[in-house]
């Protein structure tokens, strides 16, 4: 790539950011107010609740995005999947509403993410938690900001009383071969928020061992990975996005000390993709 073309590249990015970063504050505002104004809930294949307003913000999300760049792709759970994202270079990875059971229960923990994903990366991402007042962006090699303020990652070098975002049940089970150590446990309904509170140094890992579909954890890879956190599977493999299957097998997202401990204690659970 010749250095005009990167120069390019890198103004498109920050374009990308202000656009995803202006629009995410006005889904926020009419995830609200759809709220207020009484939720329908019905259940989606395979058992999730999904709302009127998660319908509403995508459609809010896609038109605003869409008709800013229409050479884009797009991906986002609300809507049907299309093949076309993938002769996209660039395309927008988005959930309407991550953590839709906390968003129902008037709990702060869900956020809207938007990613912008460039030759199968993260270039710029969004993720805003509006009852929180929260949001977090990042740019590739811009590092990341809450608010407006940089943040990093925790430079936490035990697994001792680290502070980690994981199921207790799944890191307290019998299947480990090593016992993990006094960790201090706790969850967050959003995949999103959880990897956000990585990169501000709130907590030290996230941990989920399941797949997971890259609109829950594309933003906050990218957010995660410019704080300084480092962010891959269960088994260190990178992630890469906007392939035909949507989904990462898992997620390790931690503080840089950390992540080669979490990964030796997992390596004998297999990869679920």
């Amino acid at each position: 790539m010749t250095e005009a073309a990167a120069a390019q590249d890198l103004l498109d990015r920050r374009a990308d950011l202000e656009l995803i970063r202006t629009v995410v504050l006005v889904a926020g505002e009419r995830a609200l107010t759809e709220r207020d104004a009484g939720l329908k809930v019905w259940s989606k294949s395979g058992g999730s609740p999904v709302t009127n307003a998660d319908l509403a913000v995508d459609q809010l999300l896609r038109e605003a995005l869409l008709s800013a760049r229409p050479d884009y792709g797009w991906l986002s759970e609300e809507t049907a999947d299309s093949a076309d994202r993938l002769e996209a270079r660039r395309i927008f990875v988005v959930d309407p509403i991550d953590g839709t059971v906390a968003y129902m229960k008037n709990k702060p923990w869900w956020c809207i993410p938007i990613a912008v994903v460039e030759d199968g990366r993260p270039v710029a991402a969004v993720i805003h938690a509006p009852a929180l007042n929260e949001t977090f962006e990042a740019v590739l090699g811009g590092g990341a900001r809450l608010n407006g303020r940089p943040i990093t990652a925790s430079d936490t070098e035990t697994l001792d009383d680290a502070s980690v975002l994981a199921d207790a049940r799944l890191m307290e089970g019998p299947h480990w071969p090593e016992p993990w150590p006094v960790m201090r446990l706790e969850k967050r309904n959003a995949l999103a928020y959880r990897m956000a509170l990585v990169a501000a140094g709130a907590f030290d890992a996230a941990i989920a061992l399941s797949p997971k579909w890259d609109w829950d954890v594309c933003a906050g890879a990218l957010i995660a990975e410019e704080a300084g956190a480092l962010v891959s599977d269960h088994h260190g493999r990178p992630w890469r996005f906007n392939r035909a299957d949507p989904r990462q097998a898992s997620l390790v997202c931690s503080a840089p000390a950390l992540h080669s401990l979490i990964l030796k204690r997992c390596a004998s659970i297999p990869l679920g993709l």
